[in-house]
């Protein structure tokens, strides 16, 4: 790659070019397995799996889902949480030559129904949970499933929790059908010296289809390849450790990030398993104090910890965060969400660890830039472009001409971790993807060092606790209320989420409701983090002279214009 003037920014070991091997993103597993077997890959729960262990499941799950008739390109949907199920079936669809989907658990029956219709998946993995088990039951038939697969939570809890977590929490199970189209996890992750079927994969062929939003709120996935997500890990091993890229000794990962997510994805599971380290995984949603959190920080030691802005919020201003020994934490990644300056400030004072603010979407796998490890740091910038990685700040009438160093501009992204294009959606791949730029629609600027700061949202996006709410998926099931005329969703400021879903509403004539009955109707169709928070009537929207509802007008009037 070409120098460019925010190479001098760079950690001294931290080239601007890496190499990166042509092998399939898995090819990682067998290589930490072959070094380092008896090392600890997931700790779950008091649970110790290791490499030798972890690649012995995910063969034999790979090998029962060749059996099952997954070929390959067949999607598969992972709808789970931060479970040992997710990281065994996520490298065990890869090493069958298939396609990961990766699903929200939270995700209603709605939202889970479109992605898996988009993407084609005919095989879904999930958990024996009431949460997710019981809507995978109520749209199998719907949309074209044909085998769910269905783990156990107490699958992979050391004993006596293995026997304990049936009884303790049978309210919140439910029953597997006792059909064909049901097939118990373990039956084929259980085996053991099971051989992977031989599949030929080729860098450049897709592995994963993470699933984003865009202006039209449509959900659609962004196809990423092998090559995409190998070289983001990479790129995520050498900016982590200064260049070193060495595996010892063992570190310990933090993985509160879900990993359907793909910031969970890159920077917990793909950078985990490169570097050999330890996930510790966090199954659920921490509590609002992450006291919950706080306690596994304690017991576990972890080195890293990658996180959203809100965490990082929670954990700095929870009373007693110095009783859980967090100084045990070295570094942490933040993204998804601006990073206010005073928790960065207030979170490293307590913890002793840095904060690196970076930079990514869905689209480019998901890492582009980030504030050096050991140099200089811009706090309240999202860092440098990574090596192999190029910005630019363009115009946003034309999209085509640079601005000058300073000036605002939108954020165009060209490198080798951005996705092939969108899943079946060759016009909307043609809009973003430009003479090999990305168009992020996002607003920003490039200081004379190379330094990007983030300036605005092009799109209407609201970032909420690091998960990404598109107005208008919130704005159709508002329009389904039988009460409701016109709607519209924007994001207001939160000092704990970020931002909040925040609905303006006009009634039908002659019609009344409450603020309560309009959340209320959307939690039966939306994910919790989706549902607004509050609710404003109005007379009317505003709209421009065509009739578009202008949501700054909205946002500038709600004291949140950005």
């Amino acid at each position: 790659m070409e120098e460019r003037f925010w190479h001098r920014h760079y950690d001294p070991k931290v080239p601007p070019s890496l190499d990166y091997p042509k092998v399939p993103l898995h090819r990682f597993l067998d290589d930490s397995a072959a070094k380092f077997p008896d090392r600890v890959a997931i700790s779950f729960l008091g649970k110790q799996i290791t490499y030798r262990e972890l690649l012995g499941s995910c063969n034999a799950f790979a090998r029962g889902l060749a059996d099952m008739g997954v070929r390959k390109g067949a999607r598969v949907a992972l709808y789970l949480p931060n479970v040992p199920h997710m990281v065994i079936a996520y490298y065990g669809v890869l090493k069958a030559g298939g396609i990961c989907v990766p699903t929200n658990p939270l995700y209603t029956e709605r939202e889970l129904s479109h992605q898996v219709k988009d993407s084609g998946a005919k095989v879904l993995v999930t958990l024996d949970l009431d949460l997710t088990l019981s809507k995978v039951k109520a749209v199998k038939d719907s949309v074209g499933l044909e085998k769910v697969i269905v783990g156990r939570v107490s699958d992979y809890l050391p004993f006596p929790k293995s026997l304990l977590y049936p009884l303790v929490k049978r309210k919140e199970l439910t029953a597997v059908p006792a059909d064909g189209g049901y097939v118990r996890f373990k039956e084929l992750a259980g085996r053991k010296e099971v051989s992977p079927p031989e599949v030929a994969v080729e860098p450049q062929e897709p592995a994963v289809l993470m699933y984003t939003g865009g202006t039209t709120g449509l959900s659609k996935g962004a196809v990423l390849t092998h090559a995409n997500l190998l070289t983001n890990a990479l790129q995520c091993y050498c900016w982590a450790t200064g260049g070193e890229m060495k595996n010892t000794p063992q570190e310990s990962i933090m993985t509160v990030l879900p990993l359907f997510h793909s910031f969970g994805m890159t920077t917990c599971m793909n950078f985990g398993i490169l570097s050999a380290s330890r996930l510790i995984l966090f199954p659920a949603r921490p509590k609002p104090d992450v006291s919950d959190l706080l306690e596994m920080i304690r017991d576990e030691q972890p080195g890293l910890l990658p996180g959203v802005p809100a965490l990082y919020t929670a954990m700095a201003n929870n009373p007693r965060v110095k009783e859980y020994k967090v100084d045990c934490i070295k570094a942490c990644v933040s993204g998804a969400a601006p990073l206010p300056v005073e928790v960065l400030q207030k979170f490293e004072a307590i913890t002793g660890a840095k904060i690196m603010e970076g930079y990514g979407l869905s689209e480019t796998s998901p890492v582009v830039t980030g504030n050096p490890m050991l140099g200089l740091r811009k706090p309240g910038s999202i860092g440098v472009p990574w090596p192999d990685t190029e910005i630019r700040i363009v115009d946003q009438t034309t999209g085509e001409t640079d601005v000058p160093l300073g000036e605002s501009g939108e954020i165009l992204i060209r490198g080798p971790q951005v996705m092939k294009g969108y899943w079946n959606r060759p016009e909307e791949t043609k809009a973003s993807l430009r003479d090999g730029w990305l168009y992020t629609g996002d607003i920003g600027r490039m200081d004379e060092d190379g330094y990007v700061f983030i300036v605005d949202r092009k799109k209407d996006m609201v970032i909420t606790g690091g998960f990404n709410v598109y107005p208008r998926d919130v704005e159709e099931v508002l329009y389904e209320h039988p009460k409701v005329l016109e709607a519209g969703v924007i994001g207001v400021p939160d000092e704990r989420s970020g931002e909040r879903v925040k609905a303006f509403v006009v009634l039908k004539e002659g019609q009344t409701a409450t603020a309560e009955e309009i959340i209320e109707f959307c939690r039966t169709k939306l994910t919790a983090y989706k549902v607004p928070k509050y609710v404003e009537f109005r007379k009317e929207l505003p709209k421009n002279n065509v009739g578009k509802l202008l949501r700054r007008v909205l946002r500038e009037e709600s004291g949140g214009a950005r």
